[in-house]
């Protein structure tokens, strides 16, 4: 019984969502990457956090599934049909599988739920507890890990007429805000993928006064963890795999010459 395992010191549960299908990557969850099918490593990073205390997997792959049903440490949760396509939203997988979980015990509204996707390869060591941490410090419905937008700012945001090539602001009368200098920007955040921890409730959307929409299950209360350029790769296009692939590998090389 997988709620079993959740306790005082790790109270957290892990829960990796892994669809088959992918139009710009086919097959990105399951493709090789530095030695390790790519959601290896999500599973690789759920189980040296601190806080985790028990790992379930949702997905329509057979292959995958498979695997994950030979690893007793893992609950594989076999994702129907109508809740794999790219129109389906991450809340409702999420929903299926932490029932699936709960067919014995239900979870307390308060427990952290980590979701992480099965094609992120590259995280923090320290993110997921990070992320943990902070929602129960906090008391906060939802974490999200962000990075900085760098040079890609809403501030230099524009538009551009197909028709005419006239540049005009996004926003406002200014073009760039009258800004030119990056270190002048103000600071601006985008969610990376690293990791999105939420509380049972607000996953079931049992936190008053929330608006419907596609983030509803995020709660009220909302906090987010900073990580830094390049901390987070996620796998979308060929180029992203040869990236993490070559990253991951340097990374074992020096840890070998390191220990050595």
């Amino acid at each position: 019984m997988i709620t079993g395992l959740l306790t005082a010191s790790r109270p957290a549960l892990a829960l990796i969502l892994a669809r088959a299908g992918s139009k710009g990557l086919p097959g990105k969850n399951t493709r090789a990457i530095a030695g390790n099918p790519c959601f290896q490593w999500s599973i690789d990073h759920a189980r040296t956090a601190s806080l985790v205390g028990a790992i379930a997997i949702s997905t329509d792959d057979k292959a995958m599934l498979a695997a994950a049903r030979k690893d007793a440490t893992l609950l594989a949760i076999d994702r129907p049909h109508e809740l794999a396509g790219d129109t389906i939203t991450i809340d409702a997988a999420a929903r299926h599988a932490i029932a699936s979980v709960e067919r014995d015990v239900p979870l307390p509204a308060r427990t952290p739920i980590v979701i992480l996707y099965a094609n992120v390869p590259v995280r923090p060591s320290d993110l997921i507890d990070r992320a943990i941490r902070t929602l129960i410090d906090t008391s906060a419905d939802s974490v999200q890990s962000y990075a900085g937008v760098g040079k890609f700012h809403p501030w230099w945001t524009a538009r551009v007429d197909p028709g005419t090539a006239r540049v005009t602001p996004w926003e406002g009368d200014v073009l760039n805000h009258n800004v030119f200098r990056r270190q002048d920007l103000p600071p601006a955040f985008i969610p990376d993928g690293g990791v999105l921890c939420v509380t049972r409730a607000a996953l079931f959307h049992q936190i008053p006064g929330v608006a419907p929409g596609p983030h509803a299950f995020f709660g009220a209360d909302r906090r987010g963890v900073i990580t830094r350029e390049g901390d987070v790769l996620d796998i979308d296009t060929p180029t992203d795999a040869l990236v993490a692939d070559a990253l991951l590998r340097e990374r074992a090389e020096n840890a070998h010459h390191a220990h050595r």
